[in-house]
């Protein structure tokens, strides 16, 4: 190769490289420029979400997005959250027979260095004959998983492994309310005691076409009892033509504006089938009386109630049931819910850990776990009993999981042909299709 190529290659090579450096130390010297476009700049919605509703014209969509949610984006959205479950230990069901079960957990309290929950537990010669053969039922078989049953509680260092306590308020003697069975209890904690508030049944579930079942309360000076029943409804169901006649389910007591805030549901309607919603009474005194509020219904939509102390407001979760069901919704005023999130796998009853429901917060800080069941655990009605689990979300703003802020879970399809067509879906079918084919 002649000399002079030698030289120009050389040279070539040199100025690469001199540019290459300069160019890398220029960009040294340069601020990184951030993918980020302002709300200003464009017409069009930017490519980065902003956190900010830009100010540019919005469809009805992006308008709710940024007006009705805490974040424009799931996983900044401290109401939004996945739910994992955990099976716990320490309960025994006598080989899931039906005869005995424990559901509708209250809300978890931390006293003495230890969790507590209480429960409706059933333990029954035979499993239930169902609310639509009420009739059959005596003082021995019991008609619905809730019927013959006491609330009985349970302790636990780690909310995983559970040391049954035995009964906390069996069912009293006749006549007094809930001498059939006492249910569905929650905790307060007012001025050093304790308040459990139940339904009590004066007769088997279902035997008049529904739940007979008024609220009444038992209290203690310490979680583990003795408690005293006060042998009196402090929650009566509403008067004839109103939507809670029947009814006053799930009473879930908290703590705010130096009140009792006891939130319920009921059933009504039954046309075609049951609507259920939620109220709200409120109180001076565990004892009461307790007022209804004005607005009642206060939420739409769930099926059992469960609430928590969130920011200066309270949240709930719409578990089942109502046009909102799956949703989480706040009230920044404890009475007027909107839509929070949508989520899904919500825990049924939950009862979760709610450090701040009687401390009269007006900063709550929301919750990480919690107890709840899953009913007809058997899989069959014939031993149909319901059992406790625990599950954990993060509705915390103390925490921040974001595997629990993913927006969706992949199910198998096993588990979508779990809820396949029925009998009567696949024959209407098959005689569109053959009008169709004739």
């Amino acid at each position: 190769m002649p000399l002079k190529n030698v030289y120009l290659k050389s040279f070539y090579f040199t100025l690469i490289g001199c540019m290459i450096i300069s160019c890398s130390e220029q960009s040294k010297k340069e601020p990184k420029q951030e993918a980020t476009i302002s709300k200003e700049s464009t017409s069009n919605f930017p490519f980065f979400i902003p956190e900010e509703k830009p100010n540019i014209p919005l469809s009805v969509a992006m308008e709710r997005n940024y007006d009705k949610y805490m974040s424009a984006r799931p996983d900044h959205n401290e109401l939004y959250t996945q739910f994992k479950y955990t099976e716990l230990k320490g309960f025994d069901y006598n080989n899931n027979d039906g005869t005995i079960s424990r559901r509708d957990p209250s809300k978890v309290i931390l006293e003495n260095g230890k969790y507590y929950v209480w429960y409706t537990h059933r333990d029954t010669k035979t499993a239930p004959v169902g609310g639509k053969n009420a009739h059959l039922s005596t003082d021995e078989i019991p008609s619905a998983d809730w019927d013959l049953a006491d609330i009985f509680y349970a302790t636990s260092k780690d909310g995983f492994t559970w040391e049954e306590q035995g009964v906390a308020v069996p069912r009293p003697p006749k006549p007094n309310v809930g001498w059939r069975s006492v249910t569905t209890t929650d905790i307060l904690k007012w001025k050093g005691k304790y308040y459990l508030y139940y339904q009590g049944f004066s007769e088997a579930s279902g035997k008049s076409g529904g739940d007979n079942c008024p609220v009444a309360v038992s209290y203690a000076d310490s979680p583990d009892g003795p408690w005293t029943a006060a042998n009196k409804v402090v929650i009566p169901n509403g008067a004839e033509g109103e939507w809670d006649q029947y009814s006053i389910h799930d009473p879930y007591p908290l703590v705010h504006n130096g009140k009792i805030y006891l939130y319920y549901k009921s059933d009504f309607d039954r046309n075609p089938k049951l609507s259920r919603m939620h109220g709200l009474a409120i109180a001076d005194n565990p004892l009461g009386p307790f007022k209804k509020h004005n607005l009642n219904p206060i939420m739409t939509s769930g099926h059992e109630t469960t609430l928590f102390p969130f920011k200066e407001g309270v949240a709930a979760l719409a578990i089942r049931d109502g046009m909102e069901h799956n949703t989480i919704q706040y009230a920044k005023d404890w009475v007027n819910f909107e839509i929070a999130s949508i989520v899904e796998l919500m825990p049924d009853a939950g009862g979760p850990f709610v450090p701040d429901a009687f401390t009269n917060t007006t900063n709550g800080r929301g919750i990480t776990w919690g107890i709840s069941h899953f009913t007809n655990a058997a899989g069959n009605y014939k031993q149909n009993h319901a059992i406790l689990t625990r599950f954990d979300c993060d509705l915390s703003l103390d925490v921040d999981d974001q595997e629990m802020k993913r927006s969706y879970i992949l199910y198998s399809p096993k588990e979508h042909y779990k809820h396949g067509l029925n009998k009567k879906q696949k024959n209407r079918i098959n005689n569109e299709n053959k009008k169709l084919m004739e």
